[in-house]
């Protein structure tokens, strides 16, 4: 059976995250920023066919952000759902502020920012509500009680349904959900990335708050992904230390032993992948949910089959055996000091 009539037959089961504030989500998102920025050049066309079979075949947690872009990329999820808004549960985010042109002004968490930003996110991706409001990136130089108050004015006013943070530290996390409930905390996750099981998964569950993983498939890496074959216009090689020479080597190893696995079960190393994550709920006691970020059906499509993979407590012992987590070589940023605040 091709991956289109196994991703038709299957379907997609639903994930709730949070539970003060429960958001019900598809069991996989989608990420969309690839589509517009950081990962060669955009073909509008497809990223919407794209959008569309996500939606038909029932991934409909879509996750964007203003800075995607910048800005485009709203518009581009926008265009997607129009009259299908029923359909979605949409989630944006703000705090890395960008001009136009692309450049970086840094984060911001000011209150008066916040309001001006979810506005212009309204606007462009032409909704009335964002169902999932993230904090991108924390800024140290506002206190996040004032962010997430604004944020919380958000709520009452009827225009974001939950709120949510990205990349911040276990106090943080405290400090914000003690303000308003906090539905889902965004991170990067994967069997490249497991150092939140330490000391953020136990804040997420003694909270009641879920865990959206990014980049579950560690930048393509874990999905075959080899630097010198990527396109034009890719930037994941000059801003991400993983990727550099000396780094790259060690995690490409690793990556053809998750492949080696994956043969010996007839499926893609991006599938094995993405069922390792999708069993963390299990382990972690909350609510985790992928969200691969793909611009094309065919890998669409791929990746909504992982849904459908059981891993045996062998078989993820034999993962995690297979990509030991402290054998990735490289930070996960060049600079990581804007994560875990």
């Amino acid at each position: 059976m091709d991956e289109n009539a196994r991703a038709e037959q299957a379907g997609v089961a639903r994930r709730t995250l949070g539970v003060a504030s429960p958001l019900e989500v598809s069991a996989q998102g989608l990420g969309c920023m690839g589509m517009s920025d950081f990962y060669g050049a955009a073909d509008e066309q497809e990223a919407l066919a794209t959008l569309a079979r996500a939606l038909d075949l029932g991934v409909t947690f879509l996750d964007t952000a203003d800075m995607y872009g910048p800005f485009t990329n709203e518009r581009l999820v926008g265009r997607a759902i129009a009259g299908r808004r029923d359909e979605v549960q949409l989630a944006t985010k703000f705090g890395v502020e960008r001009r136009p042109d692309g450049t970086v002004v840094g984060i911001n968490g000011r209150p008066e920012y916040v309001r001006a930003a979810c506005e212009a996110s309204l606007e462009r991706l032409g909704v009335e509500t964002i169902d999932l409001y993230y904090q991108h990136r924390v800024d140290p130089d506002v206190p996040i009680e004032e962010t997430v108050g604004a944020m919380s004015d958000l709520v009452v006013a009827g225009k974001v349904r939950h709120l949510g943070l990205s990349e911040a530290g276990p106090e943080t996390i405290r400090r914000a959900h003690a303000v308003h409930p906090i539905t889902a905390l965004q991170t990067e996750y994967s069997l490249f990335t497991r150092d939140l099981e330490a000391d953020i998964a136990p804040v997420l569950l003694e909270l009641g708050i879920g865990l959206v993983a990014y980049s579950p498939l560690g930048r393509g890496l874990l999905a075959g992904v080899r630097p010198g074959e990527l396109p034009e216009g890719d930037t994941r090689e000059a801003r991400f230390p993983r990727f550099a020479a000396g780094a790259v080597e060690a995690n490409l190893a690793l990556a053809d032993r998750l492949a080696a696995l994956a043969a010996e079960r007839d499926v893609t190393a991006a599938q094995l992948a993405l069922a390792w994550v999708l069993a963390a709920e299990e382990r972690l006691d909350v609510g985790v949910v992928p969200i691969p970020g793909t611009r094309r059906v065919a890998y669409l499509e791929q990746n909504v089959a992982a849904l459908h993979l059981a891993l045996t407590p062998a078989d993820l012992d034999a993962l995690e055996a297979a990509v030991p987590a402290e054998a990735v070589v490289g930070d996960r940023y060049a600079d990581m000091g804007a994560v875990g605040r």
